[in-house]
């Protein structure tokens, strides 16, 4: 009870203090780009035409917000932190406690040792579950924190409380309302979790020498590196998935002429594919102006 606790105030603590980072993201991700493009330098120390940043786009909604306007649908992500981290912890807790009753009720029974690899898959099997279930029982408030975010564009107060956004969507969405964008989300984690699993179990097997001292920290950096190699991989899942939450809801952000209507998530990943921008969002320090692309500094200026 403890630990569940201490995860939830961990969690929680750090959802708050990376608000501002996802408020920036999300509208990045959505194509939203108020600030013009300035000339900087790369890496390699040539002069280039880069977009503003994640301080200089948090400074932008600060001037018309305040500073208490960073932290716009931290509710309900507050909601679905707490929540996805107790219906994680319960399908967790349900598996541990099936294997003790078959423990105990195989009595002295020798079992079969299972393999390393064997237990890598009965492991990530049962994670997949559990940020599954946490997941399917989110979305809904994960749907509400995107929305409310980018209402910004158009300076709409639609989305504005939990109950009040509920009940908005309930009634122009129906239930499906709330589930919009859950598929490719569903998608991008379950295939970055097995990802990320395998490419540890092979690098800890083949590649690290048993015999060092340091095995274990070898292992816990082999498995942070994987999974940040993992979610690269998957990062277009989680851009789809945002768009389609946003996609024809009323909002300005998710609406035309500021933004195509996608009839499935498969149609806005194909757009997304031809026009390359799979990777729109990805970085919030190094954004290079795309070959061929115009932003607008206003809303206005599109319709």
């Amino acid at each position: 009870m403890a630990d569940a606790a201490s995860q939830v105030l961990l969690g929680s603590g750090l959802t708050i203090l990376s608000q501002p980072l996802m408020y920036v993201k999300v509208l990045i991700q959505v194509g939203y780009e108020p600030l013009a493009p300035t000339v900087g330098r790369n890496i390699f120390g040539r002069q280039v035409c880069q977009l503003p940043g994640l301080f200089c786009y948090a400074q932008h909604i600060a001037s018309i917000d305040g500073k208490r306007g960073l932290f716009t649908g931290l509710t309900p992500r507050l909601c679905s932190g707490v929540l996805g981290t107790v219906v994680h912890g319960k399908v967790l807790q349900h598996y541990q406690e099936r294997d003790k009753a078959e423990e105990s009720g195989s009595g002295n029974v020798q079992k079969e040792v299972s393999s390393s690899f064997d237990r890598v898959i009965k492991e990530t099997t049962r994670e997949m579950m559990a940020r599954s279930a946490a997941t399917l029982i989110t979305h809904p408030f994960h749907v509400i924190t995107l929305r409310s975010m980018v209402q910004f564009i158009g300076r709409e107060s639609k989305y504005c409380g939990l109950c009040d956004s509920i009940v908005t969507i309930y009634r122009e969405e129906g239930i499906l309302g709330f589930f919009a964008g859950l598929i490719p989300r569903l998608l991008g984690d379950i295939i970055s979790l097995w990802l990320c699993n395998s490419l540890a179990y092979l690098v800890n097997t083949y590649a690290l020498d048993s015999g060092v001292s340091t095995m274990n920290e070898m292992k816990s950096y082999s498995q942070a590196v994987t999974g940040f190699f993992a979610s690269m991989l998957t990062y277009p899942f989680v851009l789809v998935s945002n768009l389609m939450a946003v996609n024809n809801c009323g909002l300005a952000g998710g609406c035309p002429p500021y933004a195509p209507m996608y009839s499935s998530w498969i149609d806005c990943w194909c757009m997304l594919q031809k026009e390359g921008n799979m990777s729109r969002g990805n970085s919030l320090f190094f954004r290079k102006v795309p070959f061929g692309k115009t932003y607008c500094c206003d809303l206005r200026m599109l319709i």
